[in-house]
């Protein structure tokens, strides 16, 4: 069950005596407990009814006490116990899941870990309760999940935009859903977001970015890149070379992919690198494929390789970052493959 189902039968009154939020992304785990903490309860209700606490703090008897209360002046009691990787012991609260309170309603945040599937604990979980295993993104996947976000809220987001703030910020969630949130409360009613509203809330450049310098590389354009790499050396907070570095390989890697795809019609290459339309990012991947071919994917990785270990200090001292991205791209694009 995803975390969008357990809200949506919460919200239609559909409750179960526990629930096991568990696996490698936290924000599918924190969304549902601050659900549980936030929207379950009333002001009035919560004062008796809400007990929160907290792995590392809390044992397991203490928190079993409270799942035997009753709640006072409402229908139910919420009891959270967060961060419960950290408690000792949590194998025993089996005994209480086997028999939960039919009045309560626990919920327990089991983050970058999972019970043994085979197990009793799971079997239980399973059989009294709901257990929802959450698994990190496929980096393919992030753009849907940014637009369909923005659209649960009501609002479009152009094409560009949804980019931007993709290769800026990665794999990160819950990172992607503040700064979307932080765009929107700034909008003053207007529902469409384009790049430009990225650029002045988010911070991100429209046209000195990582998604940028990969167009340009794409293309071969030695001055662009040099352009963007000059604005990332005025604004090193901008995008950190420990952070542009890893994306790049990405990005090559992908274009590397392509190789083993064994045709050449685009619409078939974006559905073999894991996108369900062609959007930029996908056309410049194939792009880089074609303009570089196998040999040149293959030894930009190895440049890429090359200029991590000197971003860290190795085999090179006293060397700027922006030095070495401008030394990087021009070995990058002026070799040309074979």
């Amino acid at each position: 069950m995803a975390a969008e189902k357990i809200i949506l039968d919460w919200k239609k009154g559909n409750f179960k005596p526990v629930y096991w939020l568990e696996g490698d992304e936290p924000f599918f785990i924190d969304q549902v407990v601050e659900y549980a903490e936030k929207r379950i309860l009333s002001e009035s209700e919560s004062g008796f009814n809400l007990q929160v606490f907290y792995g590392r703090d809390a044992d397991w008897a203490t928190v079993v006490n409270a799942c035997r209360r009753y709640p006072m002046f409402a229908e139910r009691q919420v009891v959270l116990l967060k961060e419960a990787q950290y408690m000792r012991d949590i194998e025993k609260l089996e005994g209480y899941f086997d028999n939960p309170t039919p009045t309560t309603l626990l919920v327990v945040g089991y983050k970058q870990k999972k019970v043994d599937g085979r197990s009793r604990l799971a079997k239980l979980l399973k059989q009294k309760g709901e257990l929802l295993t959450t698994k990190k993104m496929f980096d393919s996947e992030l753009p849907n999940w940014v637009s369909q976000y923005a659209r649960q809220e009501g609002y479009q987001l152009s094409q560009k935009a949804v980019y931007l703030l993709v290769d800026h910020i990665g794999n990160d969630l819950s990172r992607l859903a503040n700064e979307l949130e932080k765009v929107m409360i700034n909008l003053e009613g207007r529902k469409e977001i384009t790049e430009d509203d990225i650029e002045t809330f988010v911070g991100i450049s429209k046209e000195y970015n990582a998604f940028e310098l990969q167009h340009a590389l794409t293309q071969r354009n030695l001055t662009k890149c040099l352009q963007i790499i000059q604005y990332f050396e005025g604004n090193p907070k901008a995008l950190p070379i420990m952070q542009l570095l890893p994306t790049l390989y990405s990005f090559f890697s992908k274009a590397h992919t392509v190789f083993g795809a064994g045709t050449n019609d685009e619409y078939q290459l974006a559905k073999y690198l894991g996108y369900q339309n062609l959007n930029p990012y996908v056309k410049d991947v194939i792009g880089c494929a074609k303009n570089y071919r196998q040999q040149g994917v293959e030894q930009a990785l190895l440049l890429l390789h090359e200029y991590n270990l000197k971003a860290i200090g190795i085999h090179v001292s006293n060397t700027s970052d922006a030095a070495l991205l401008k030394e990087m791209v021009v070995k990058l694009i002026t070799p040309m493959p074979a």
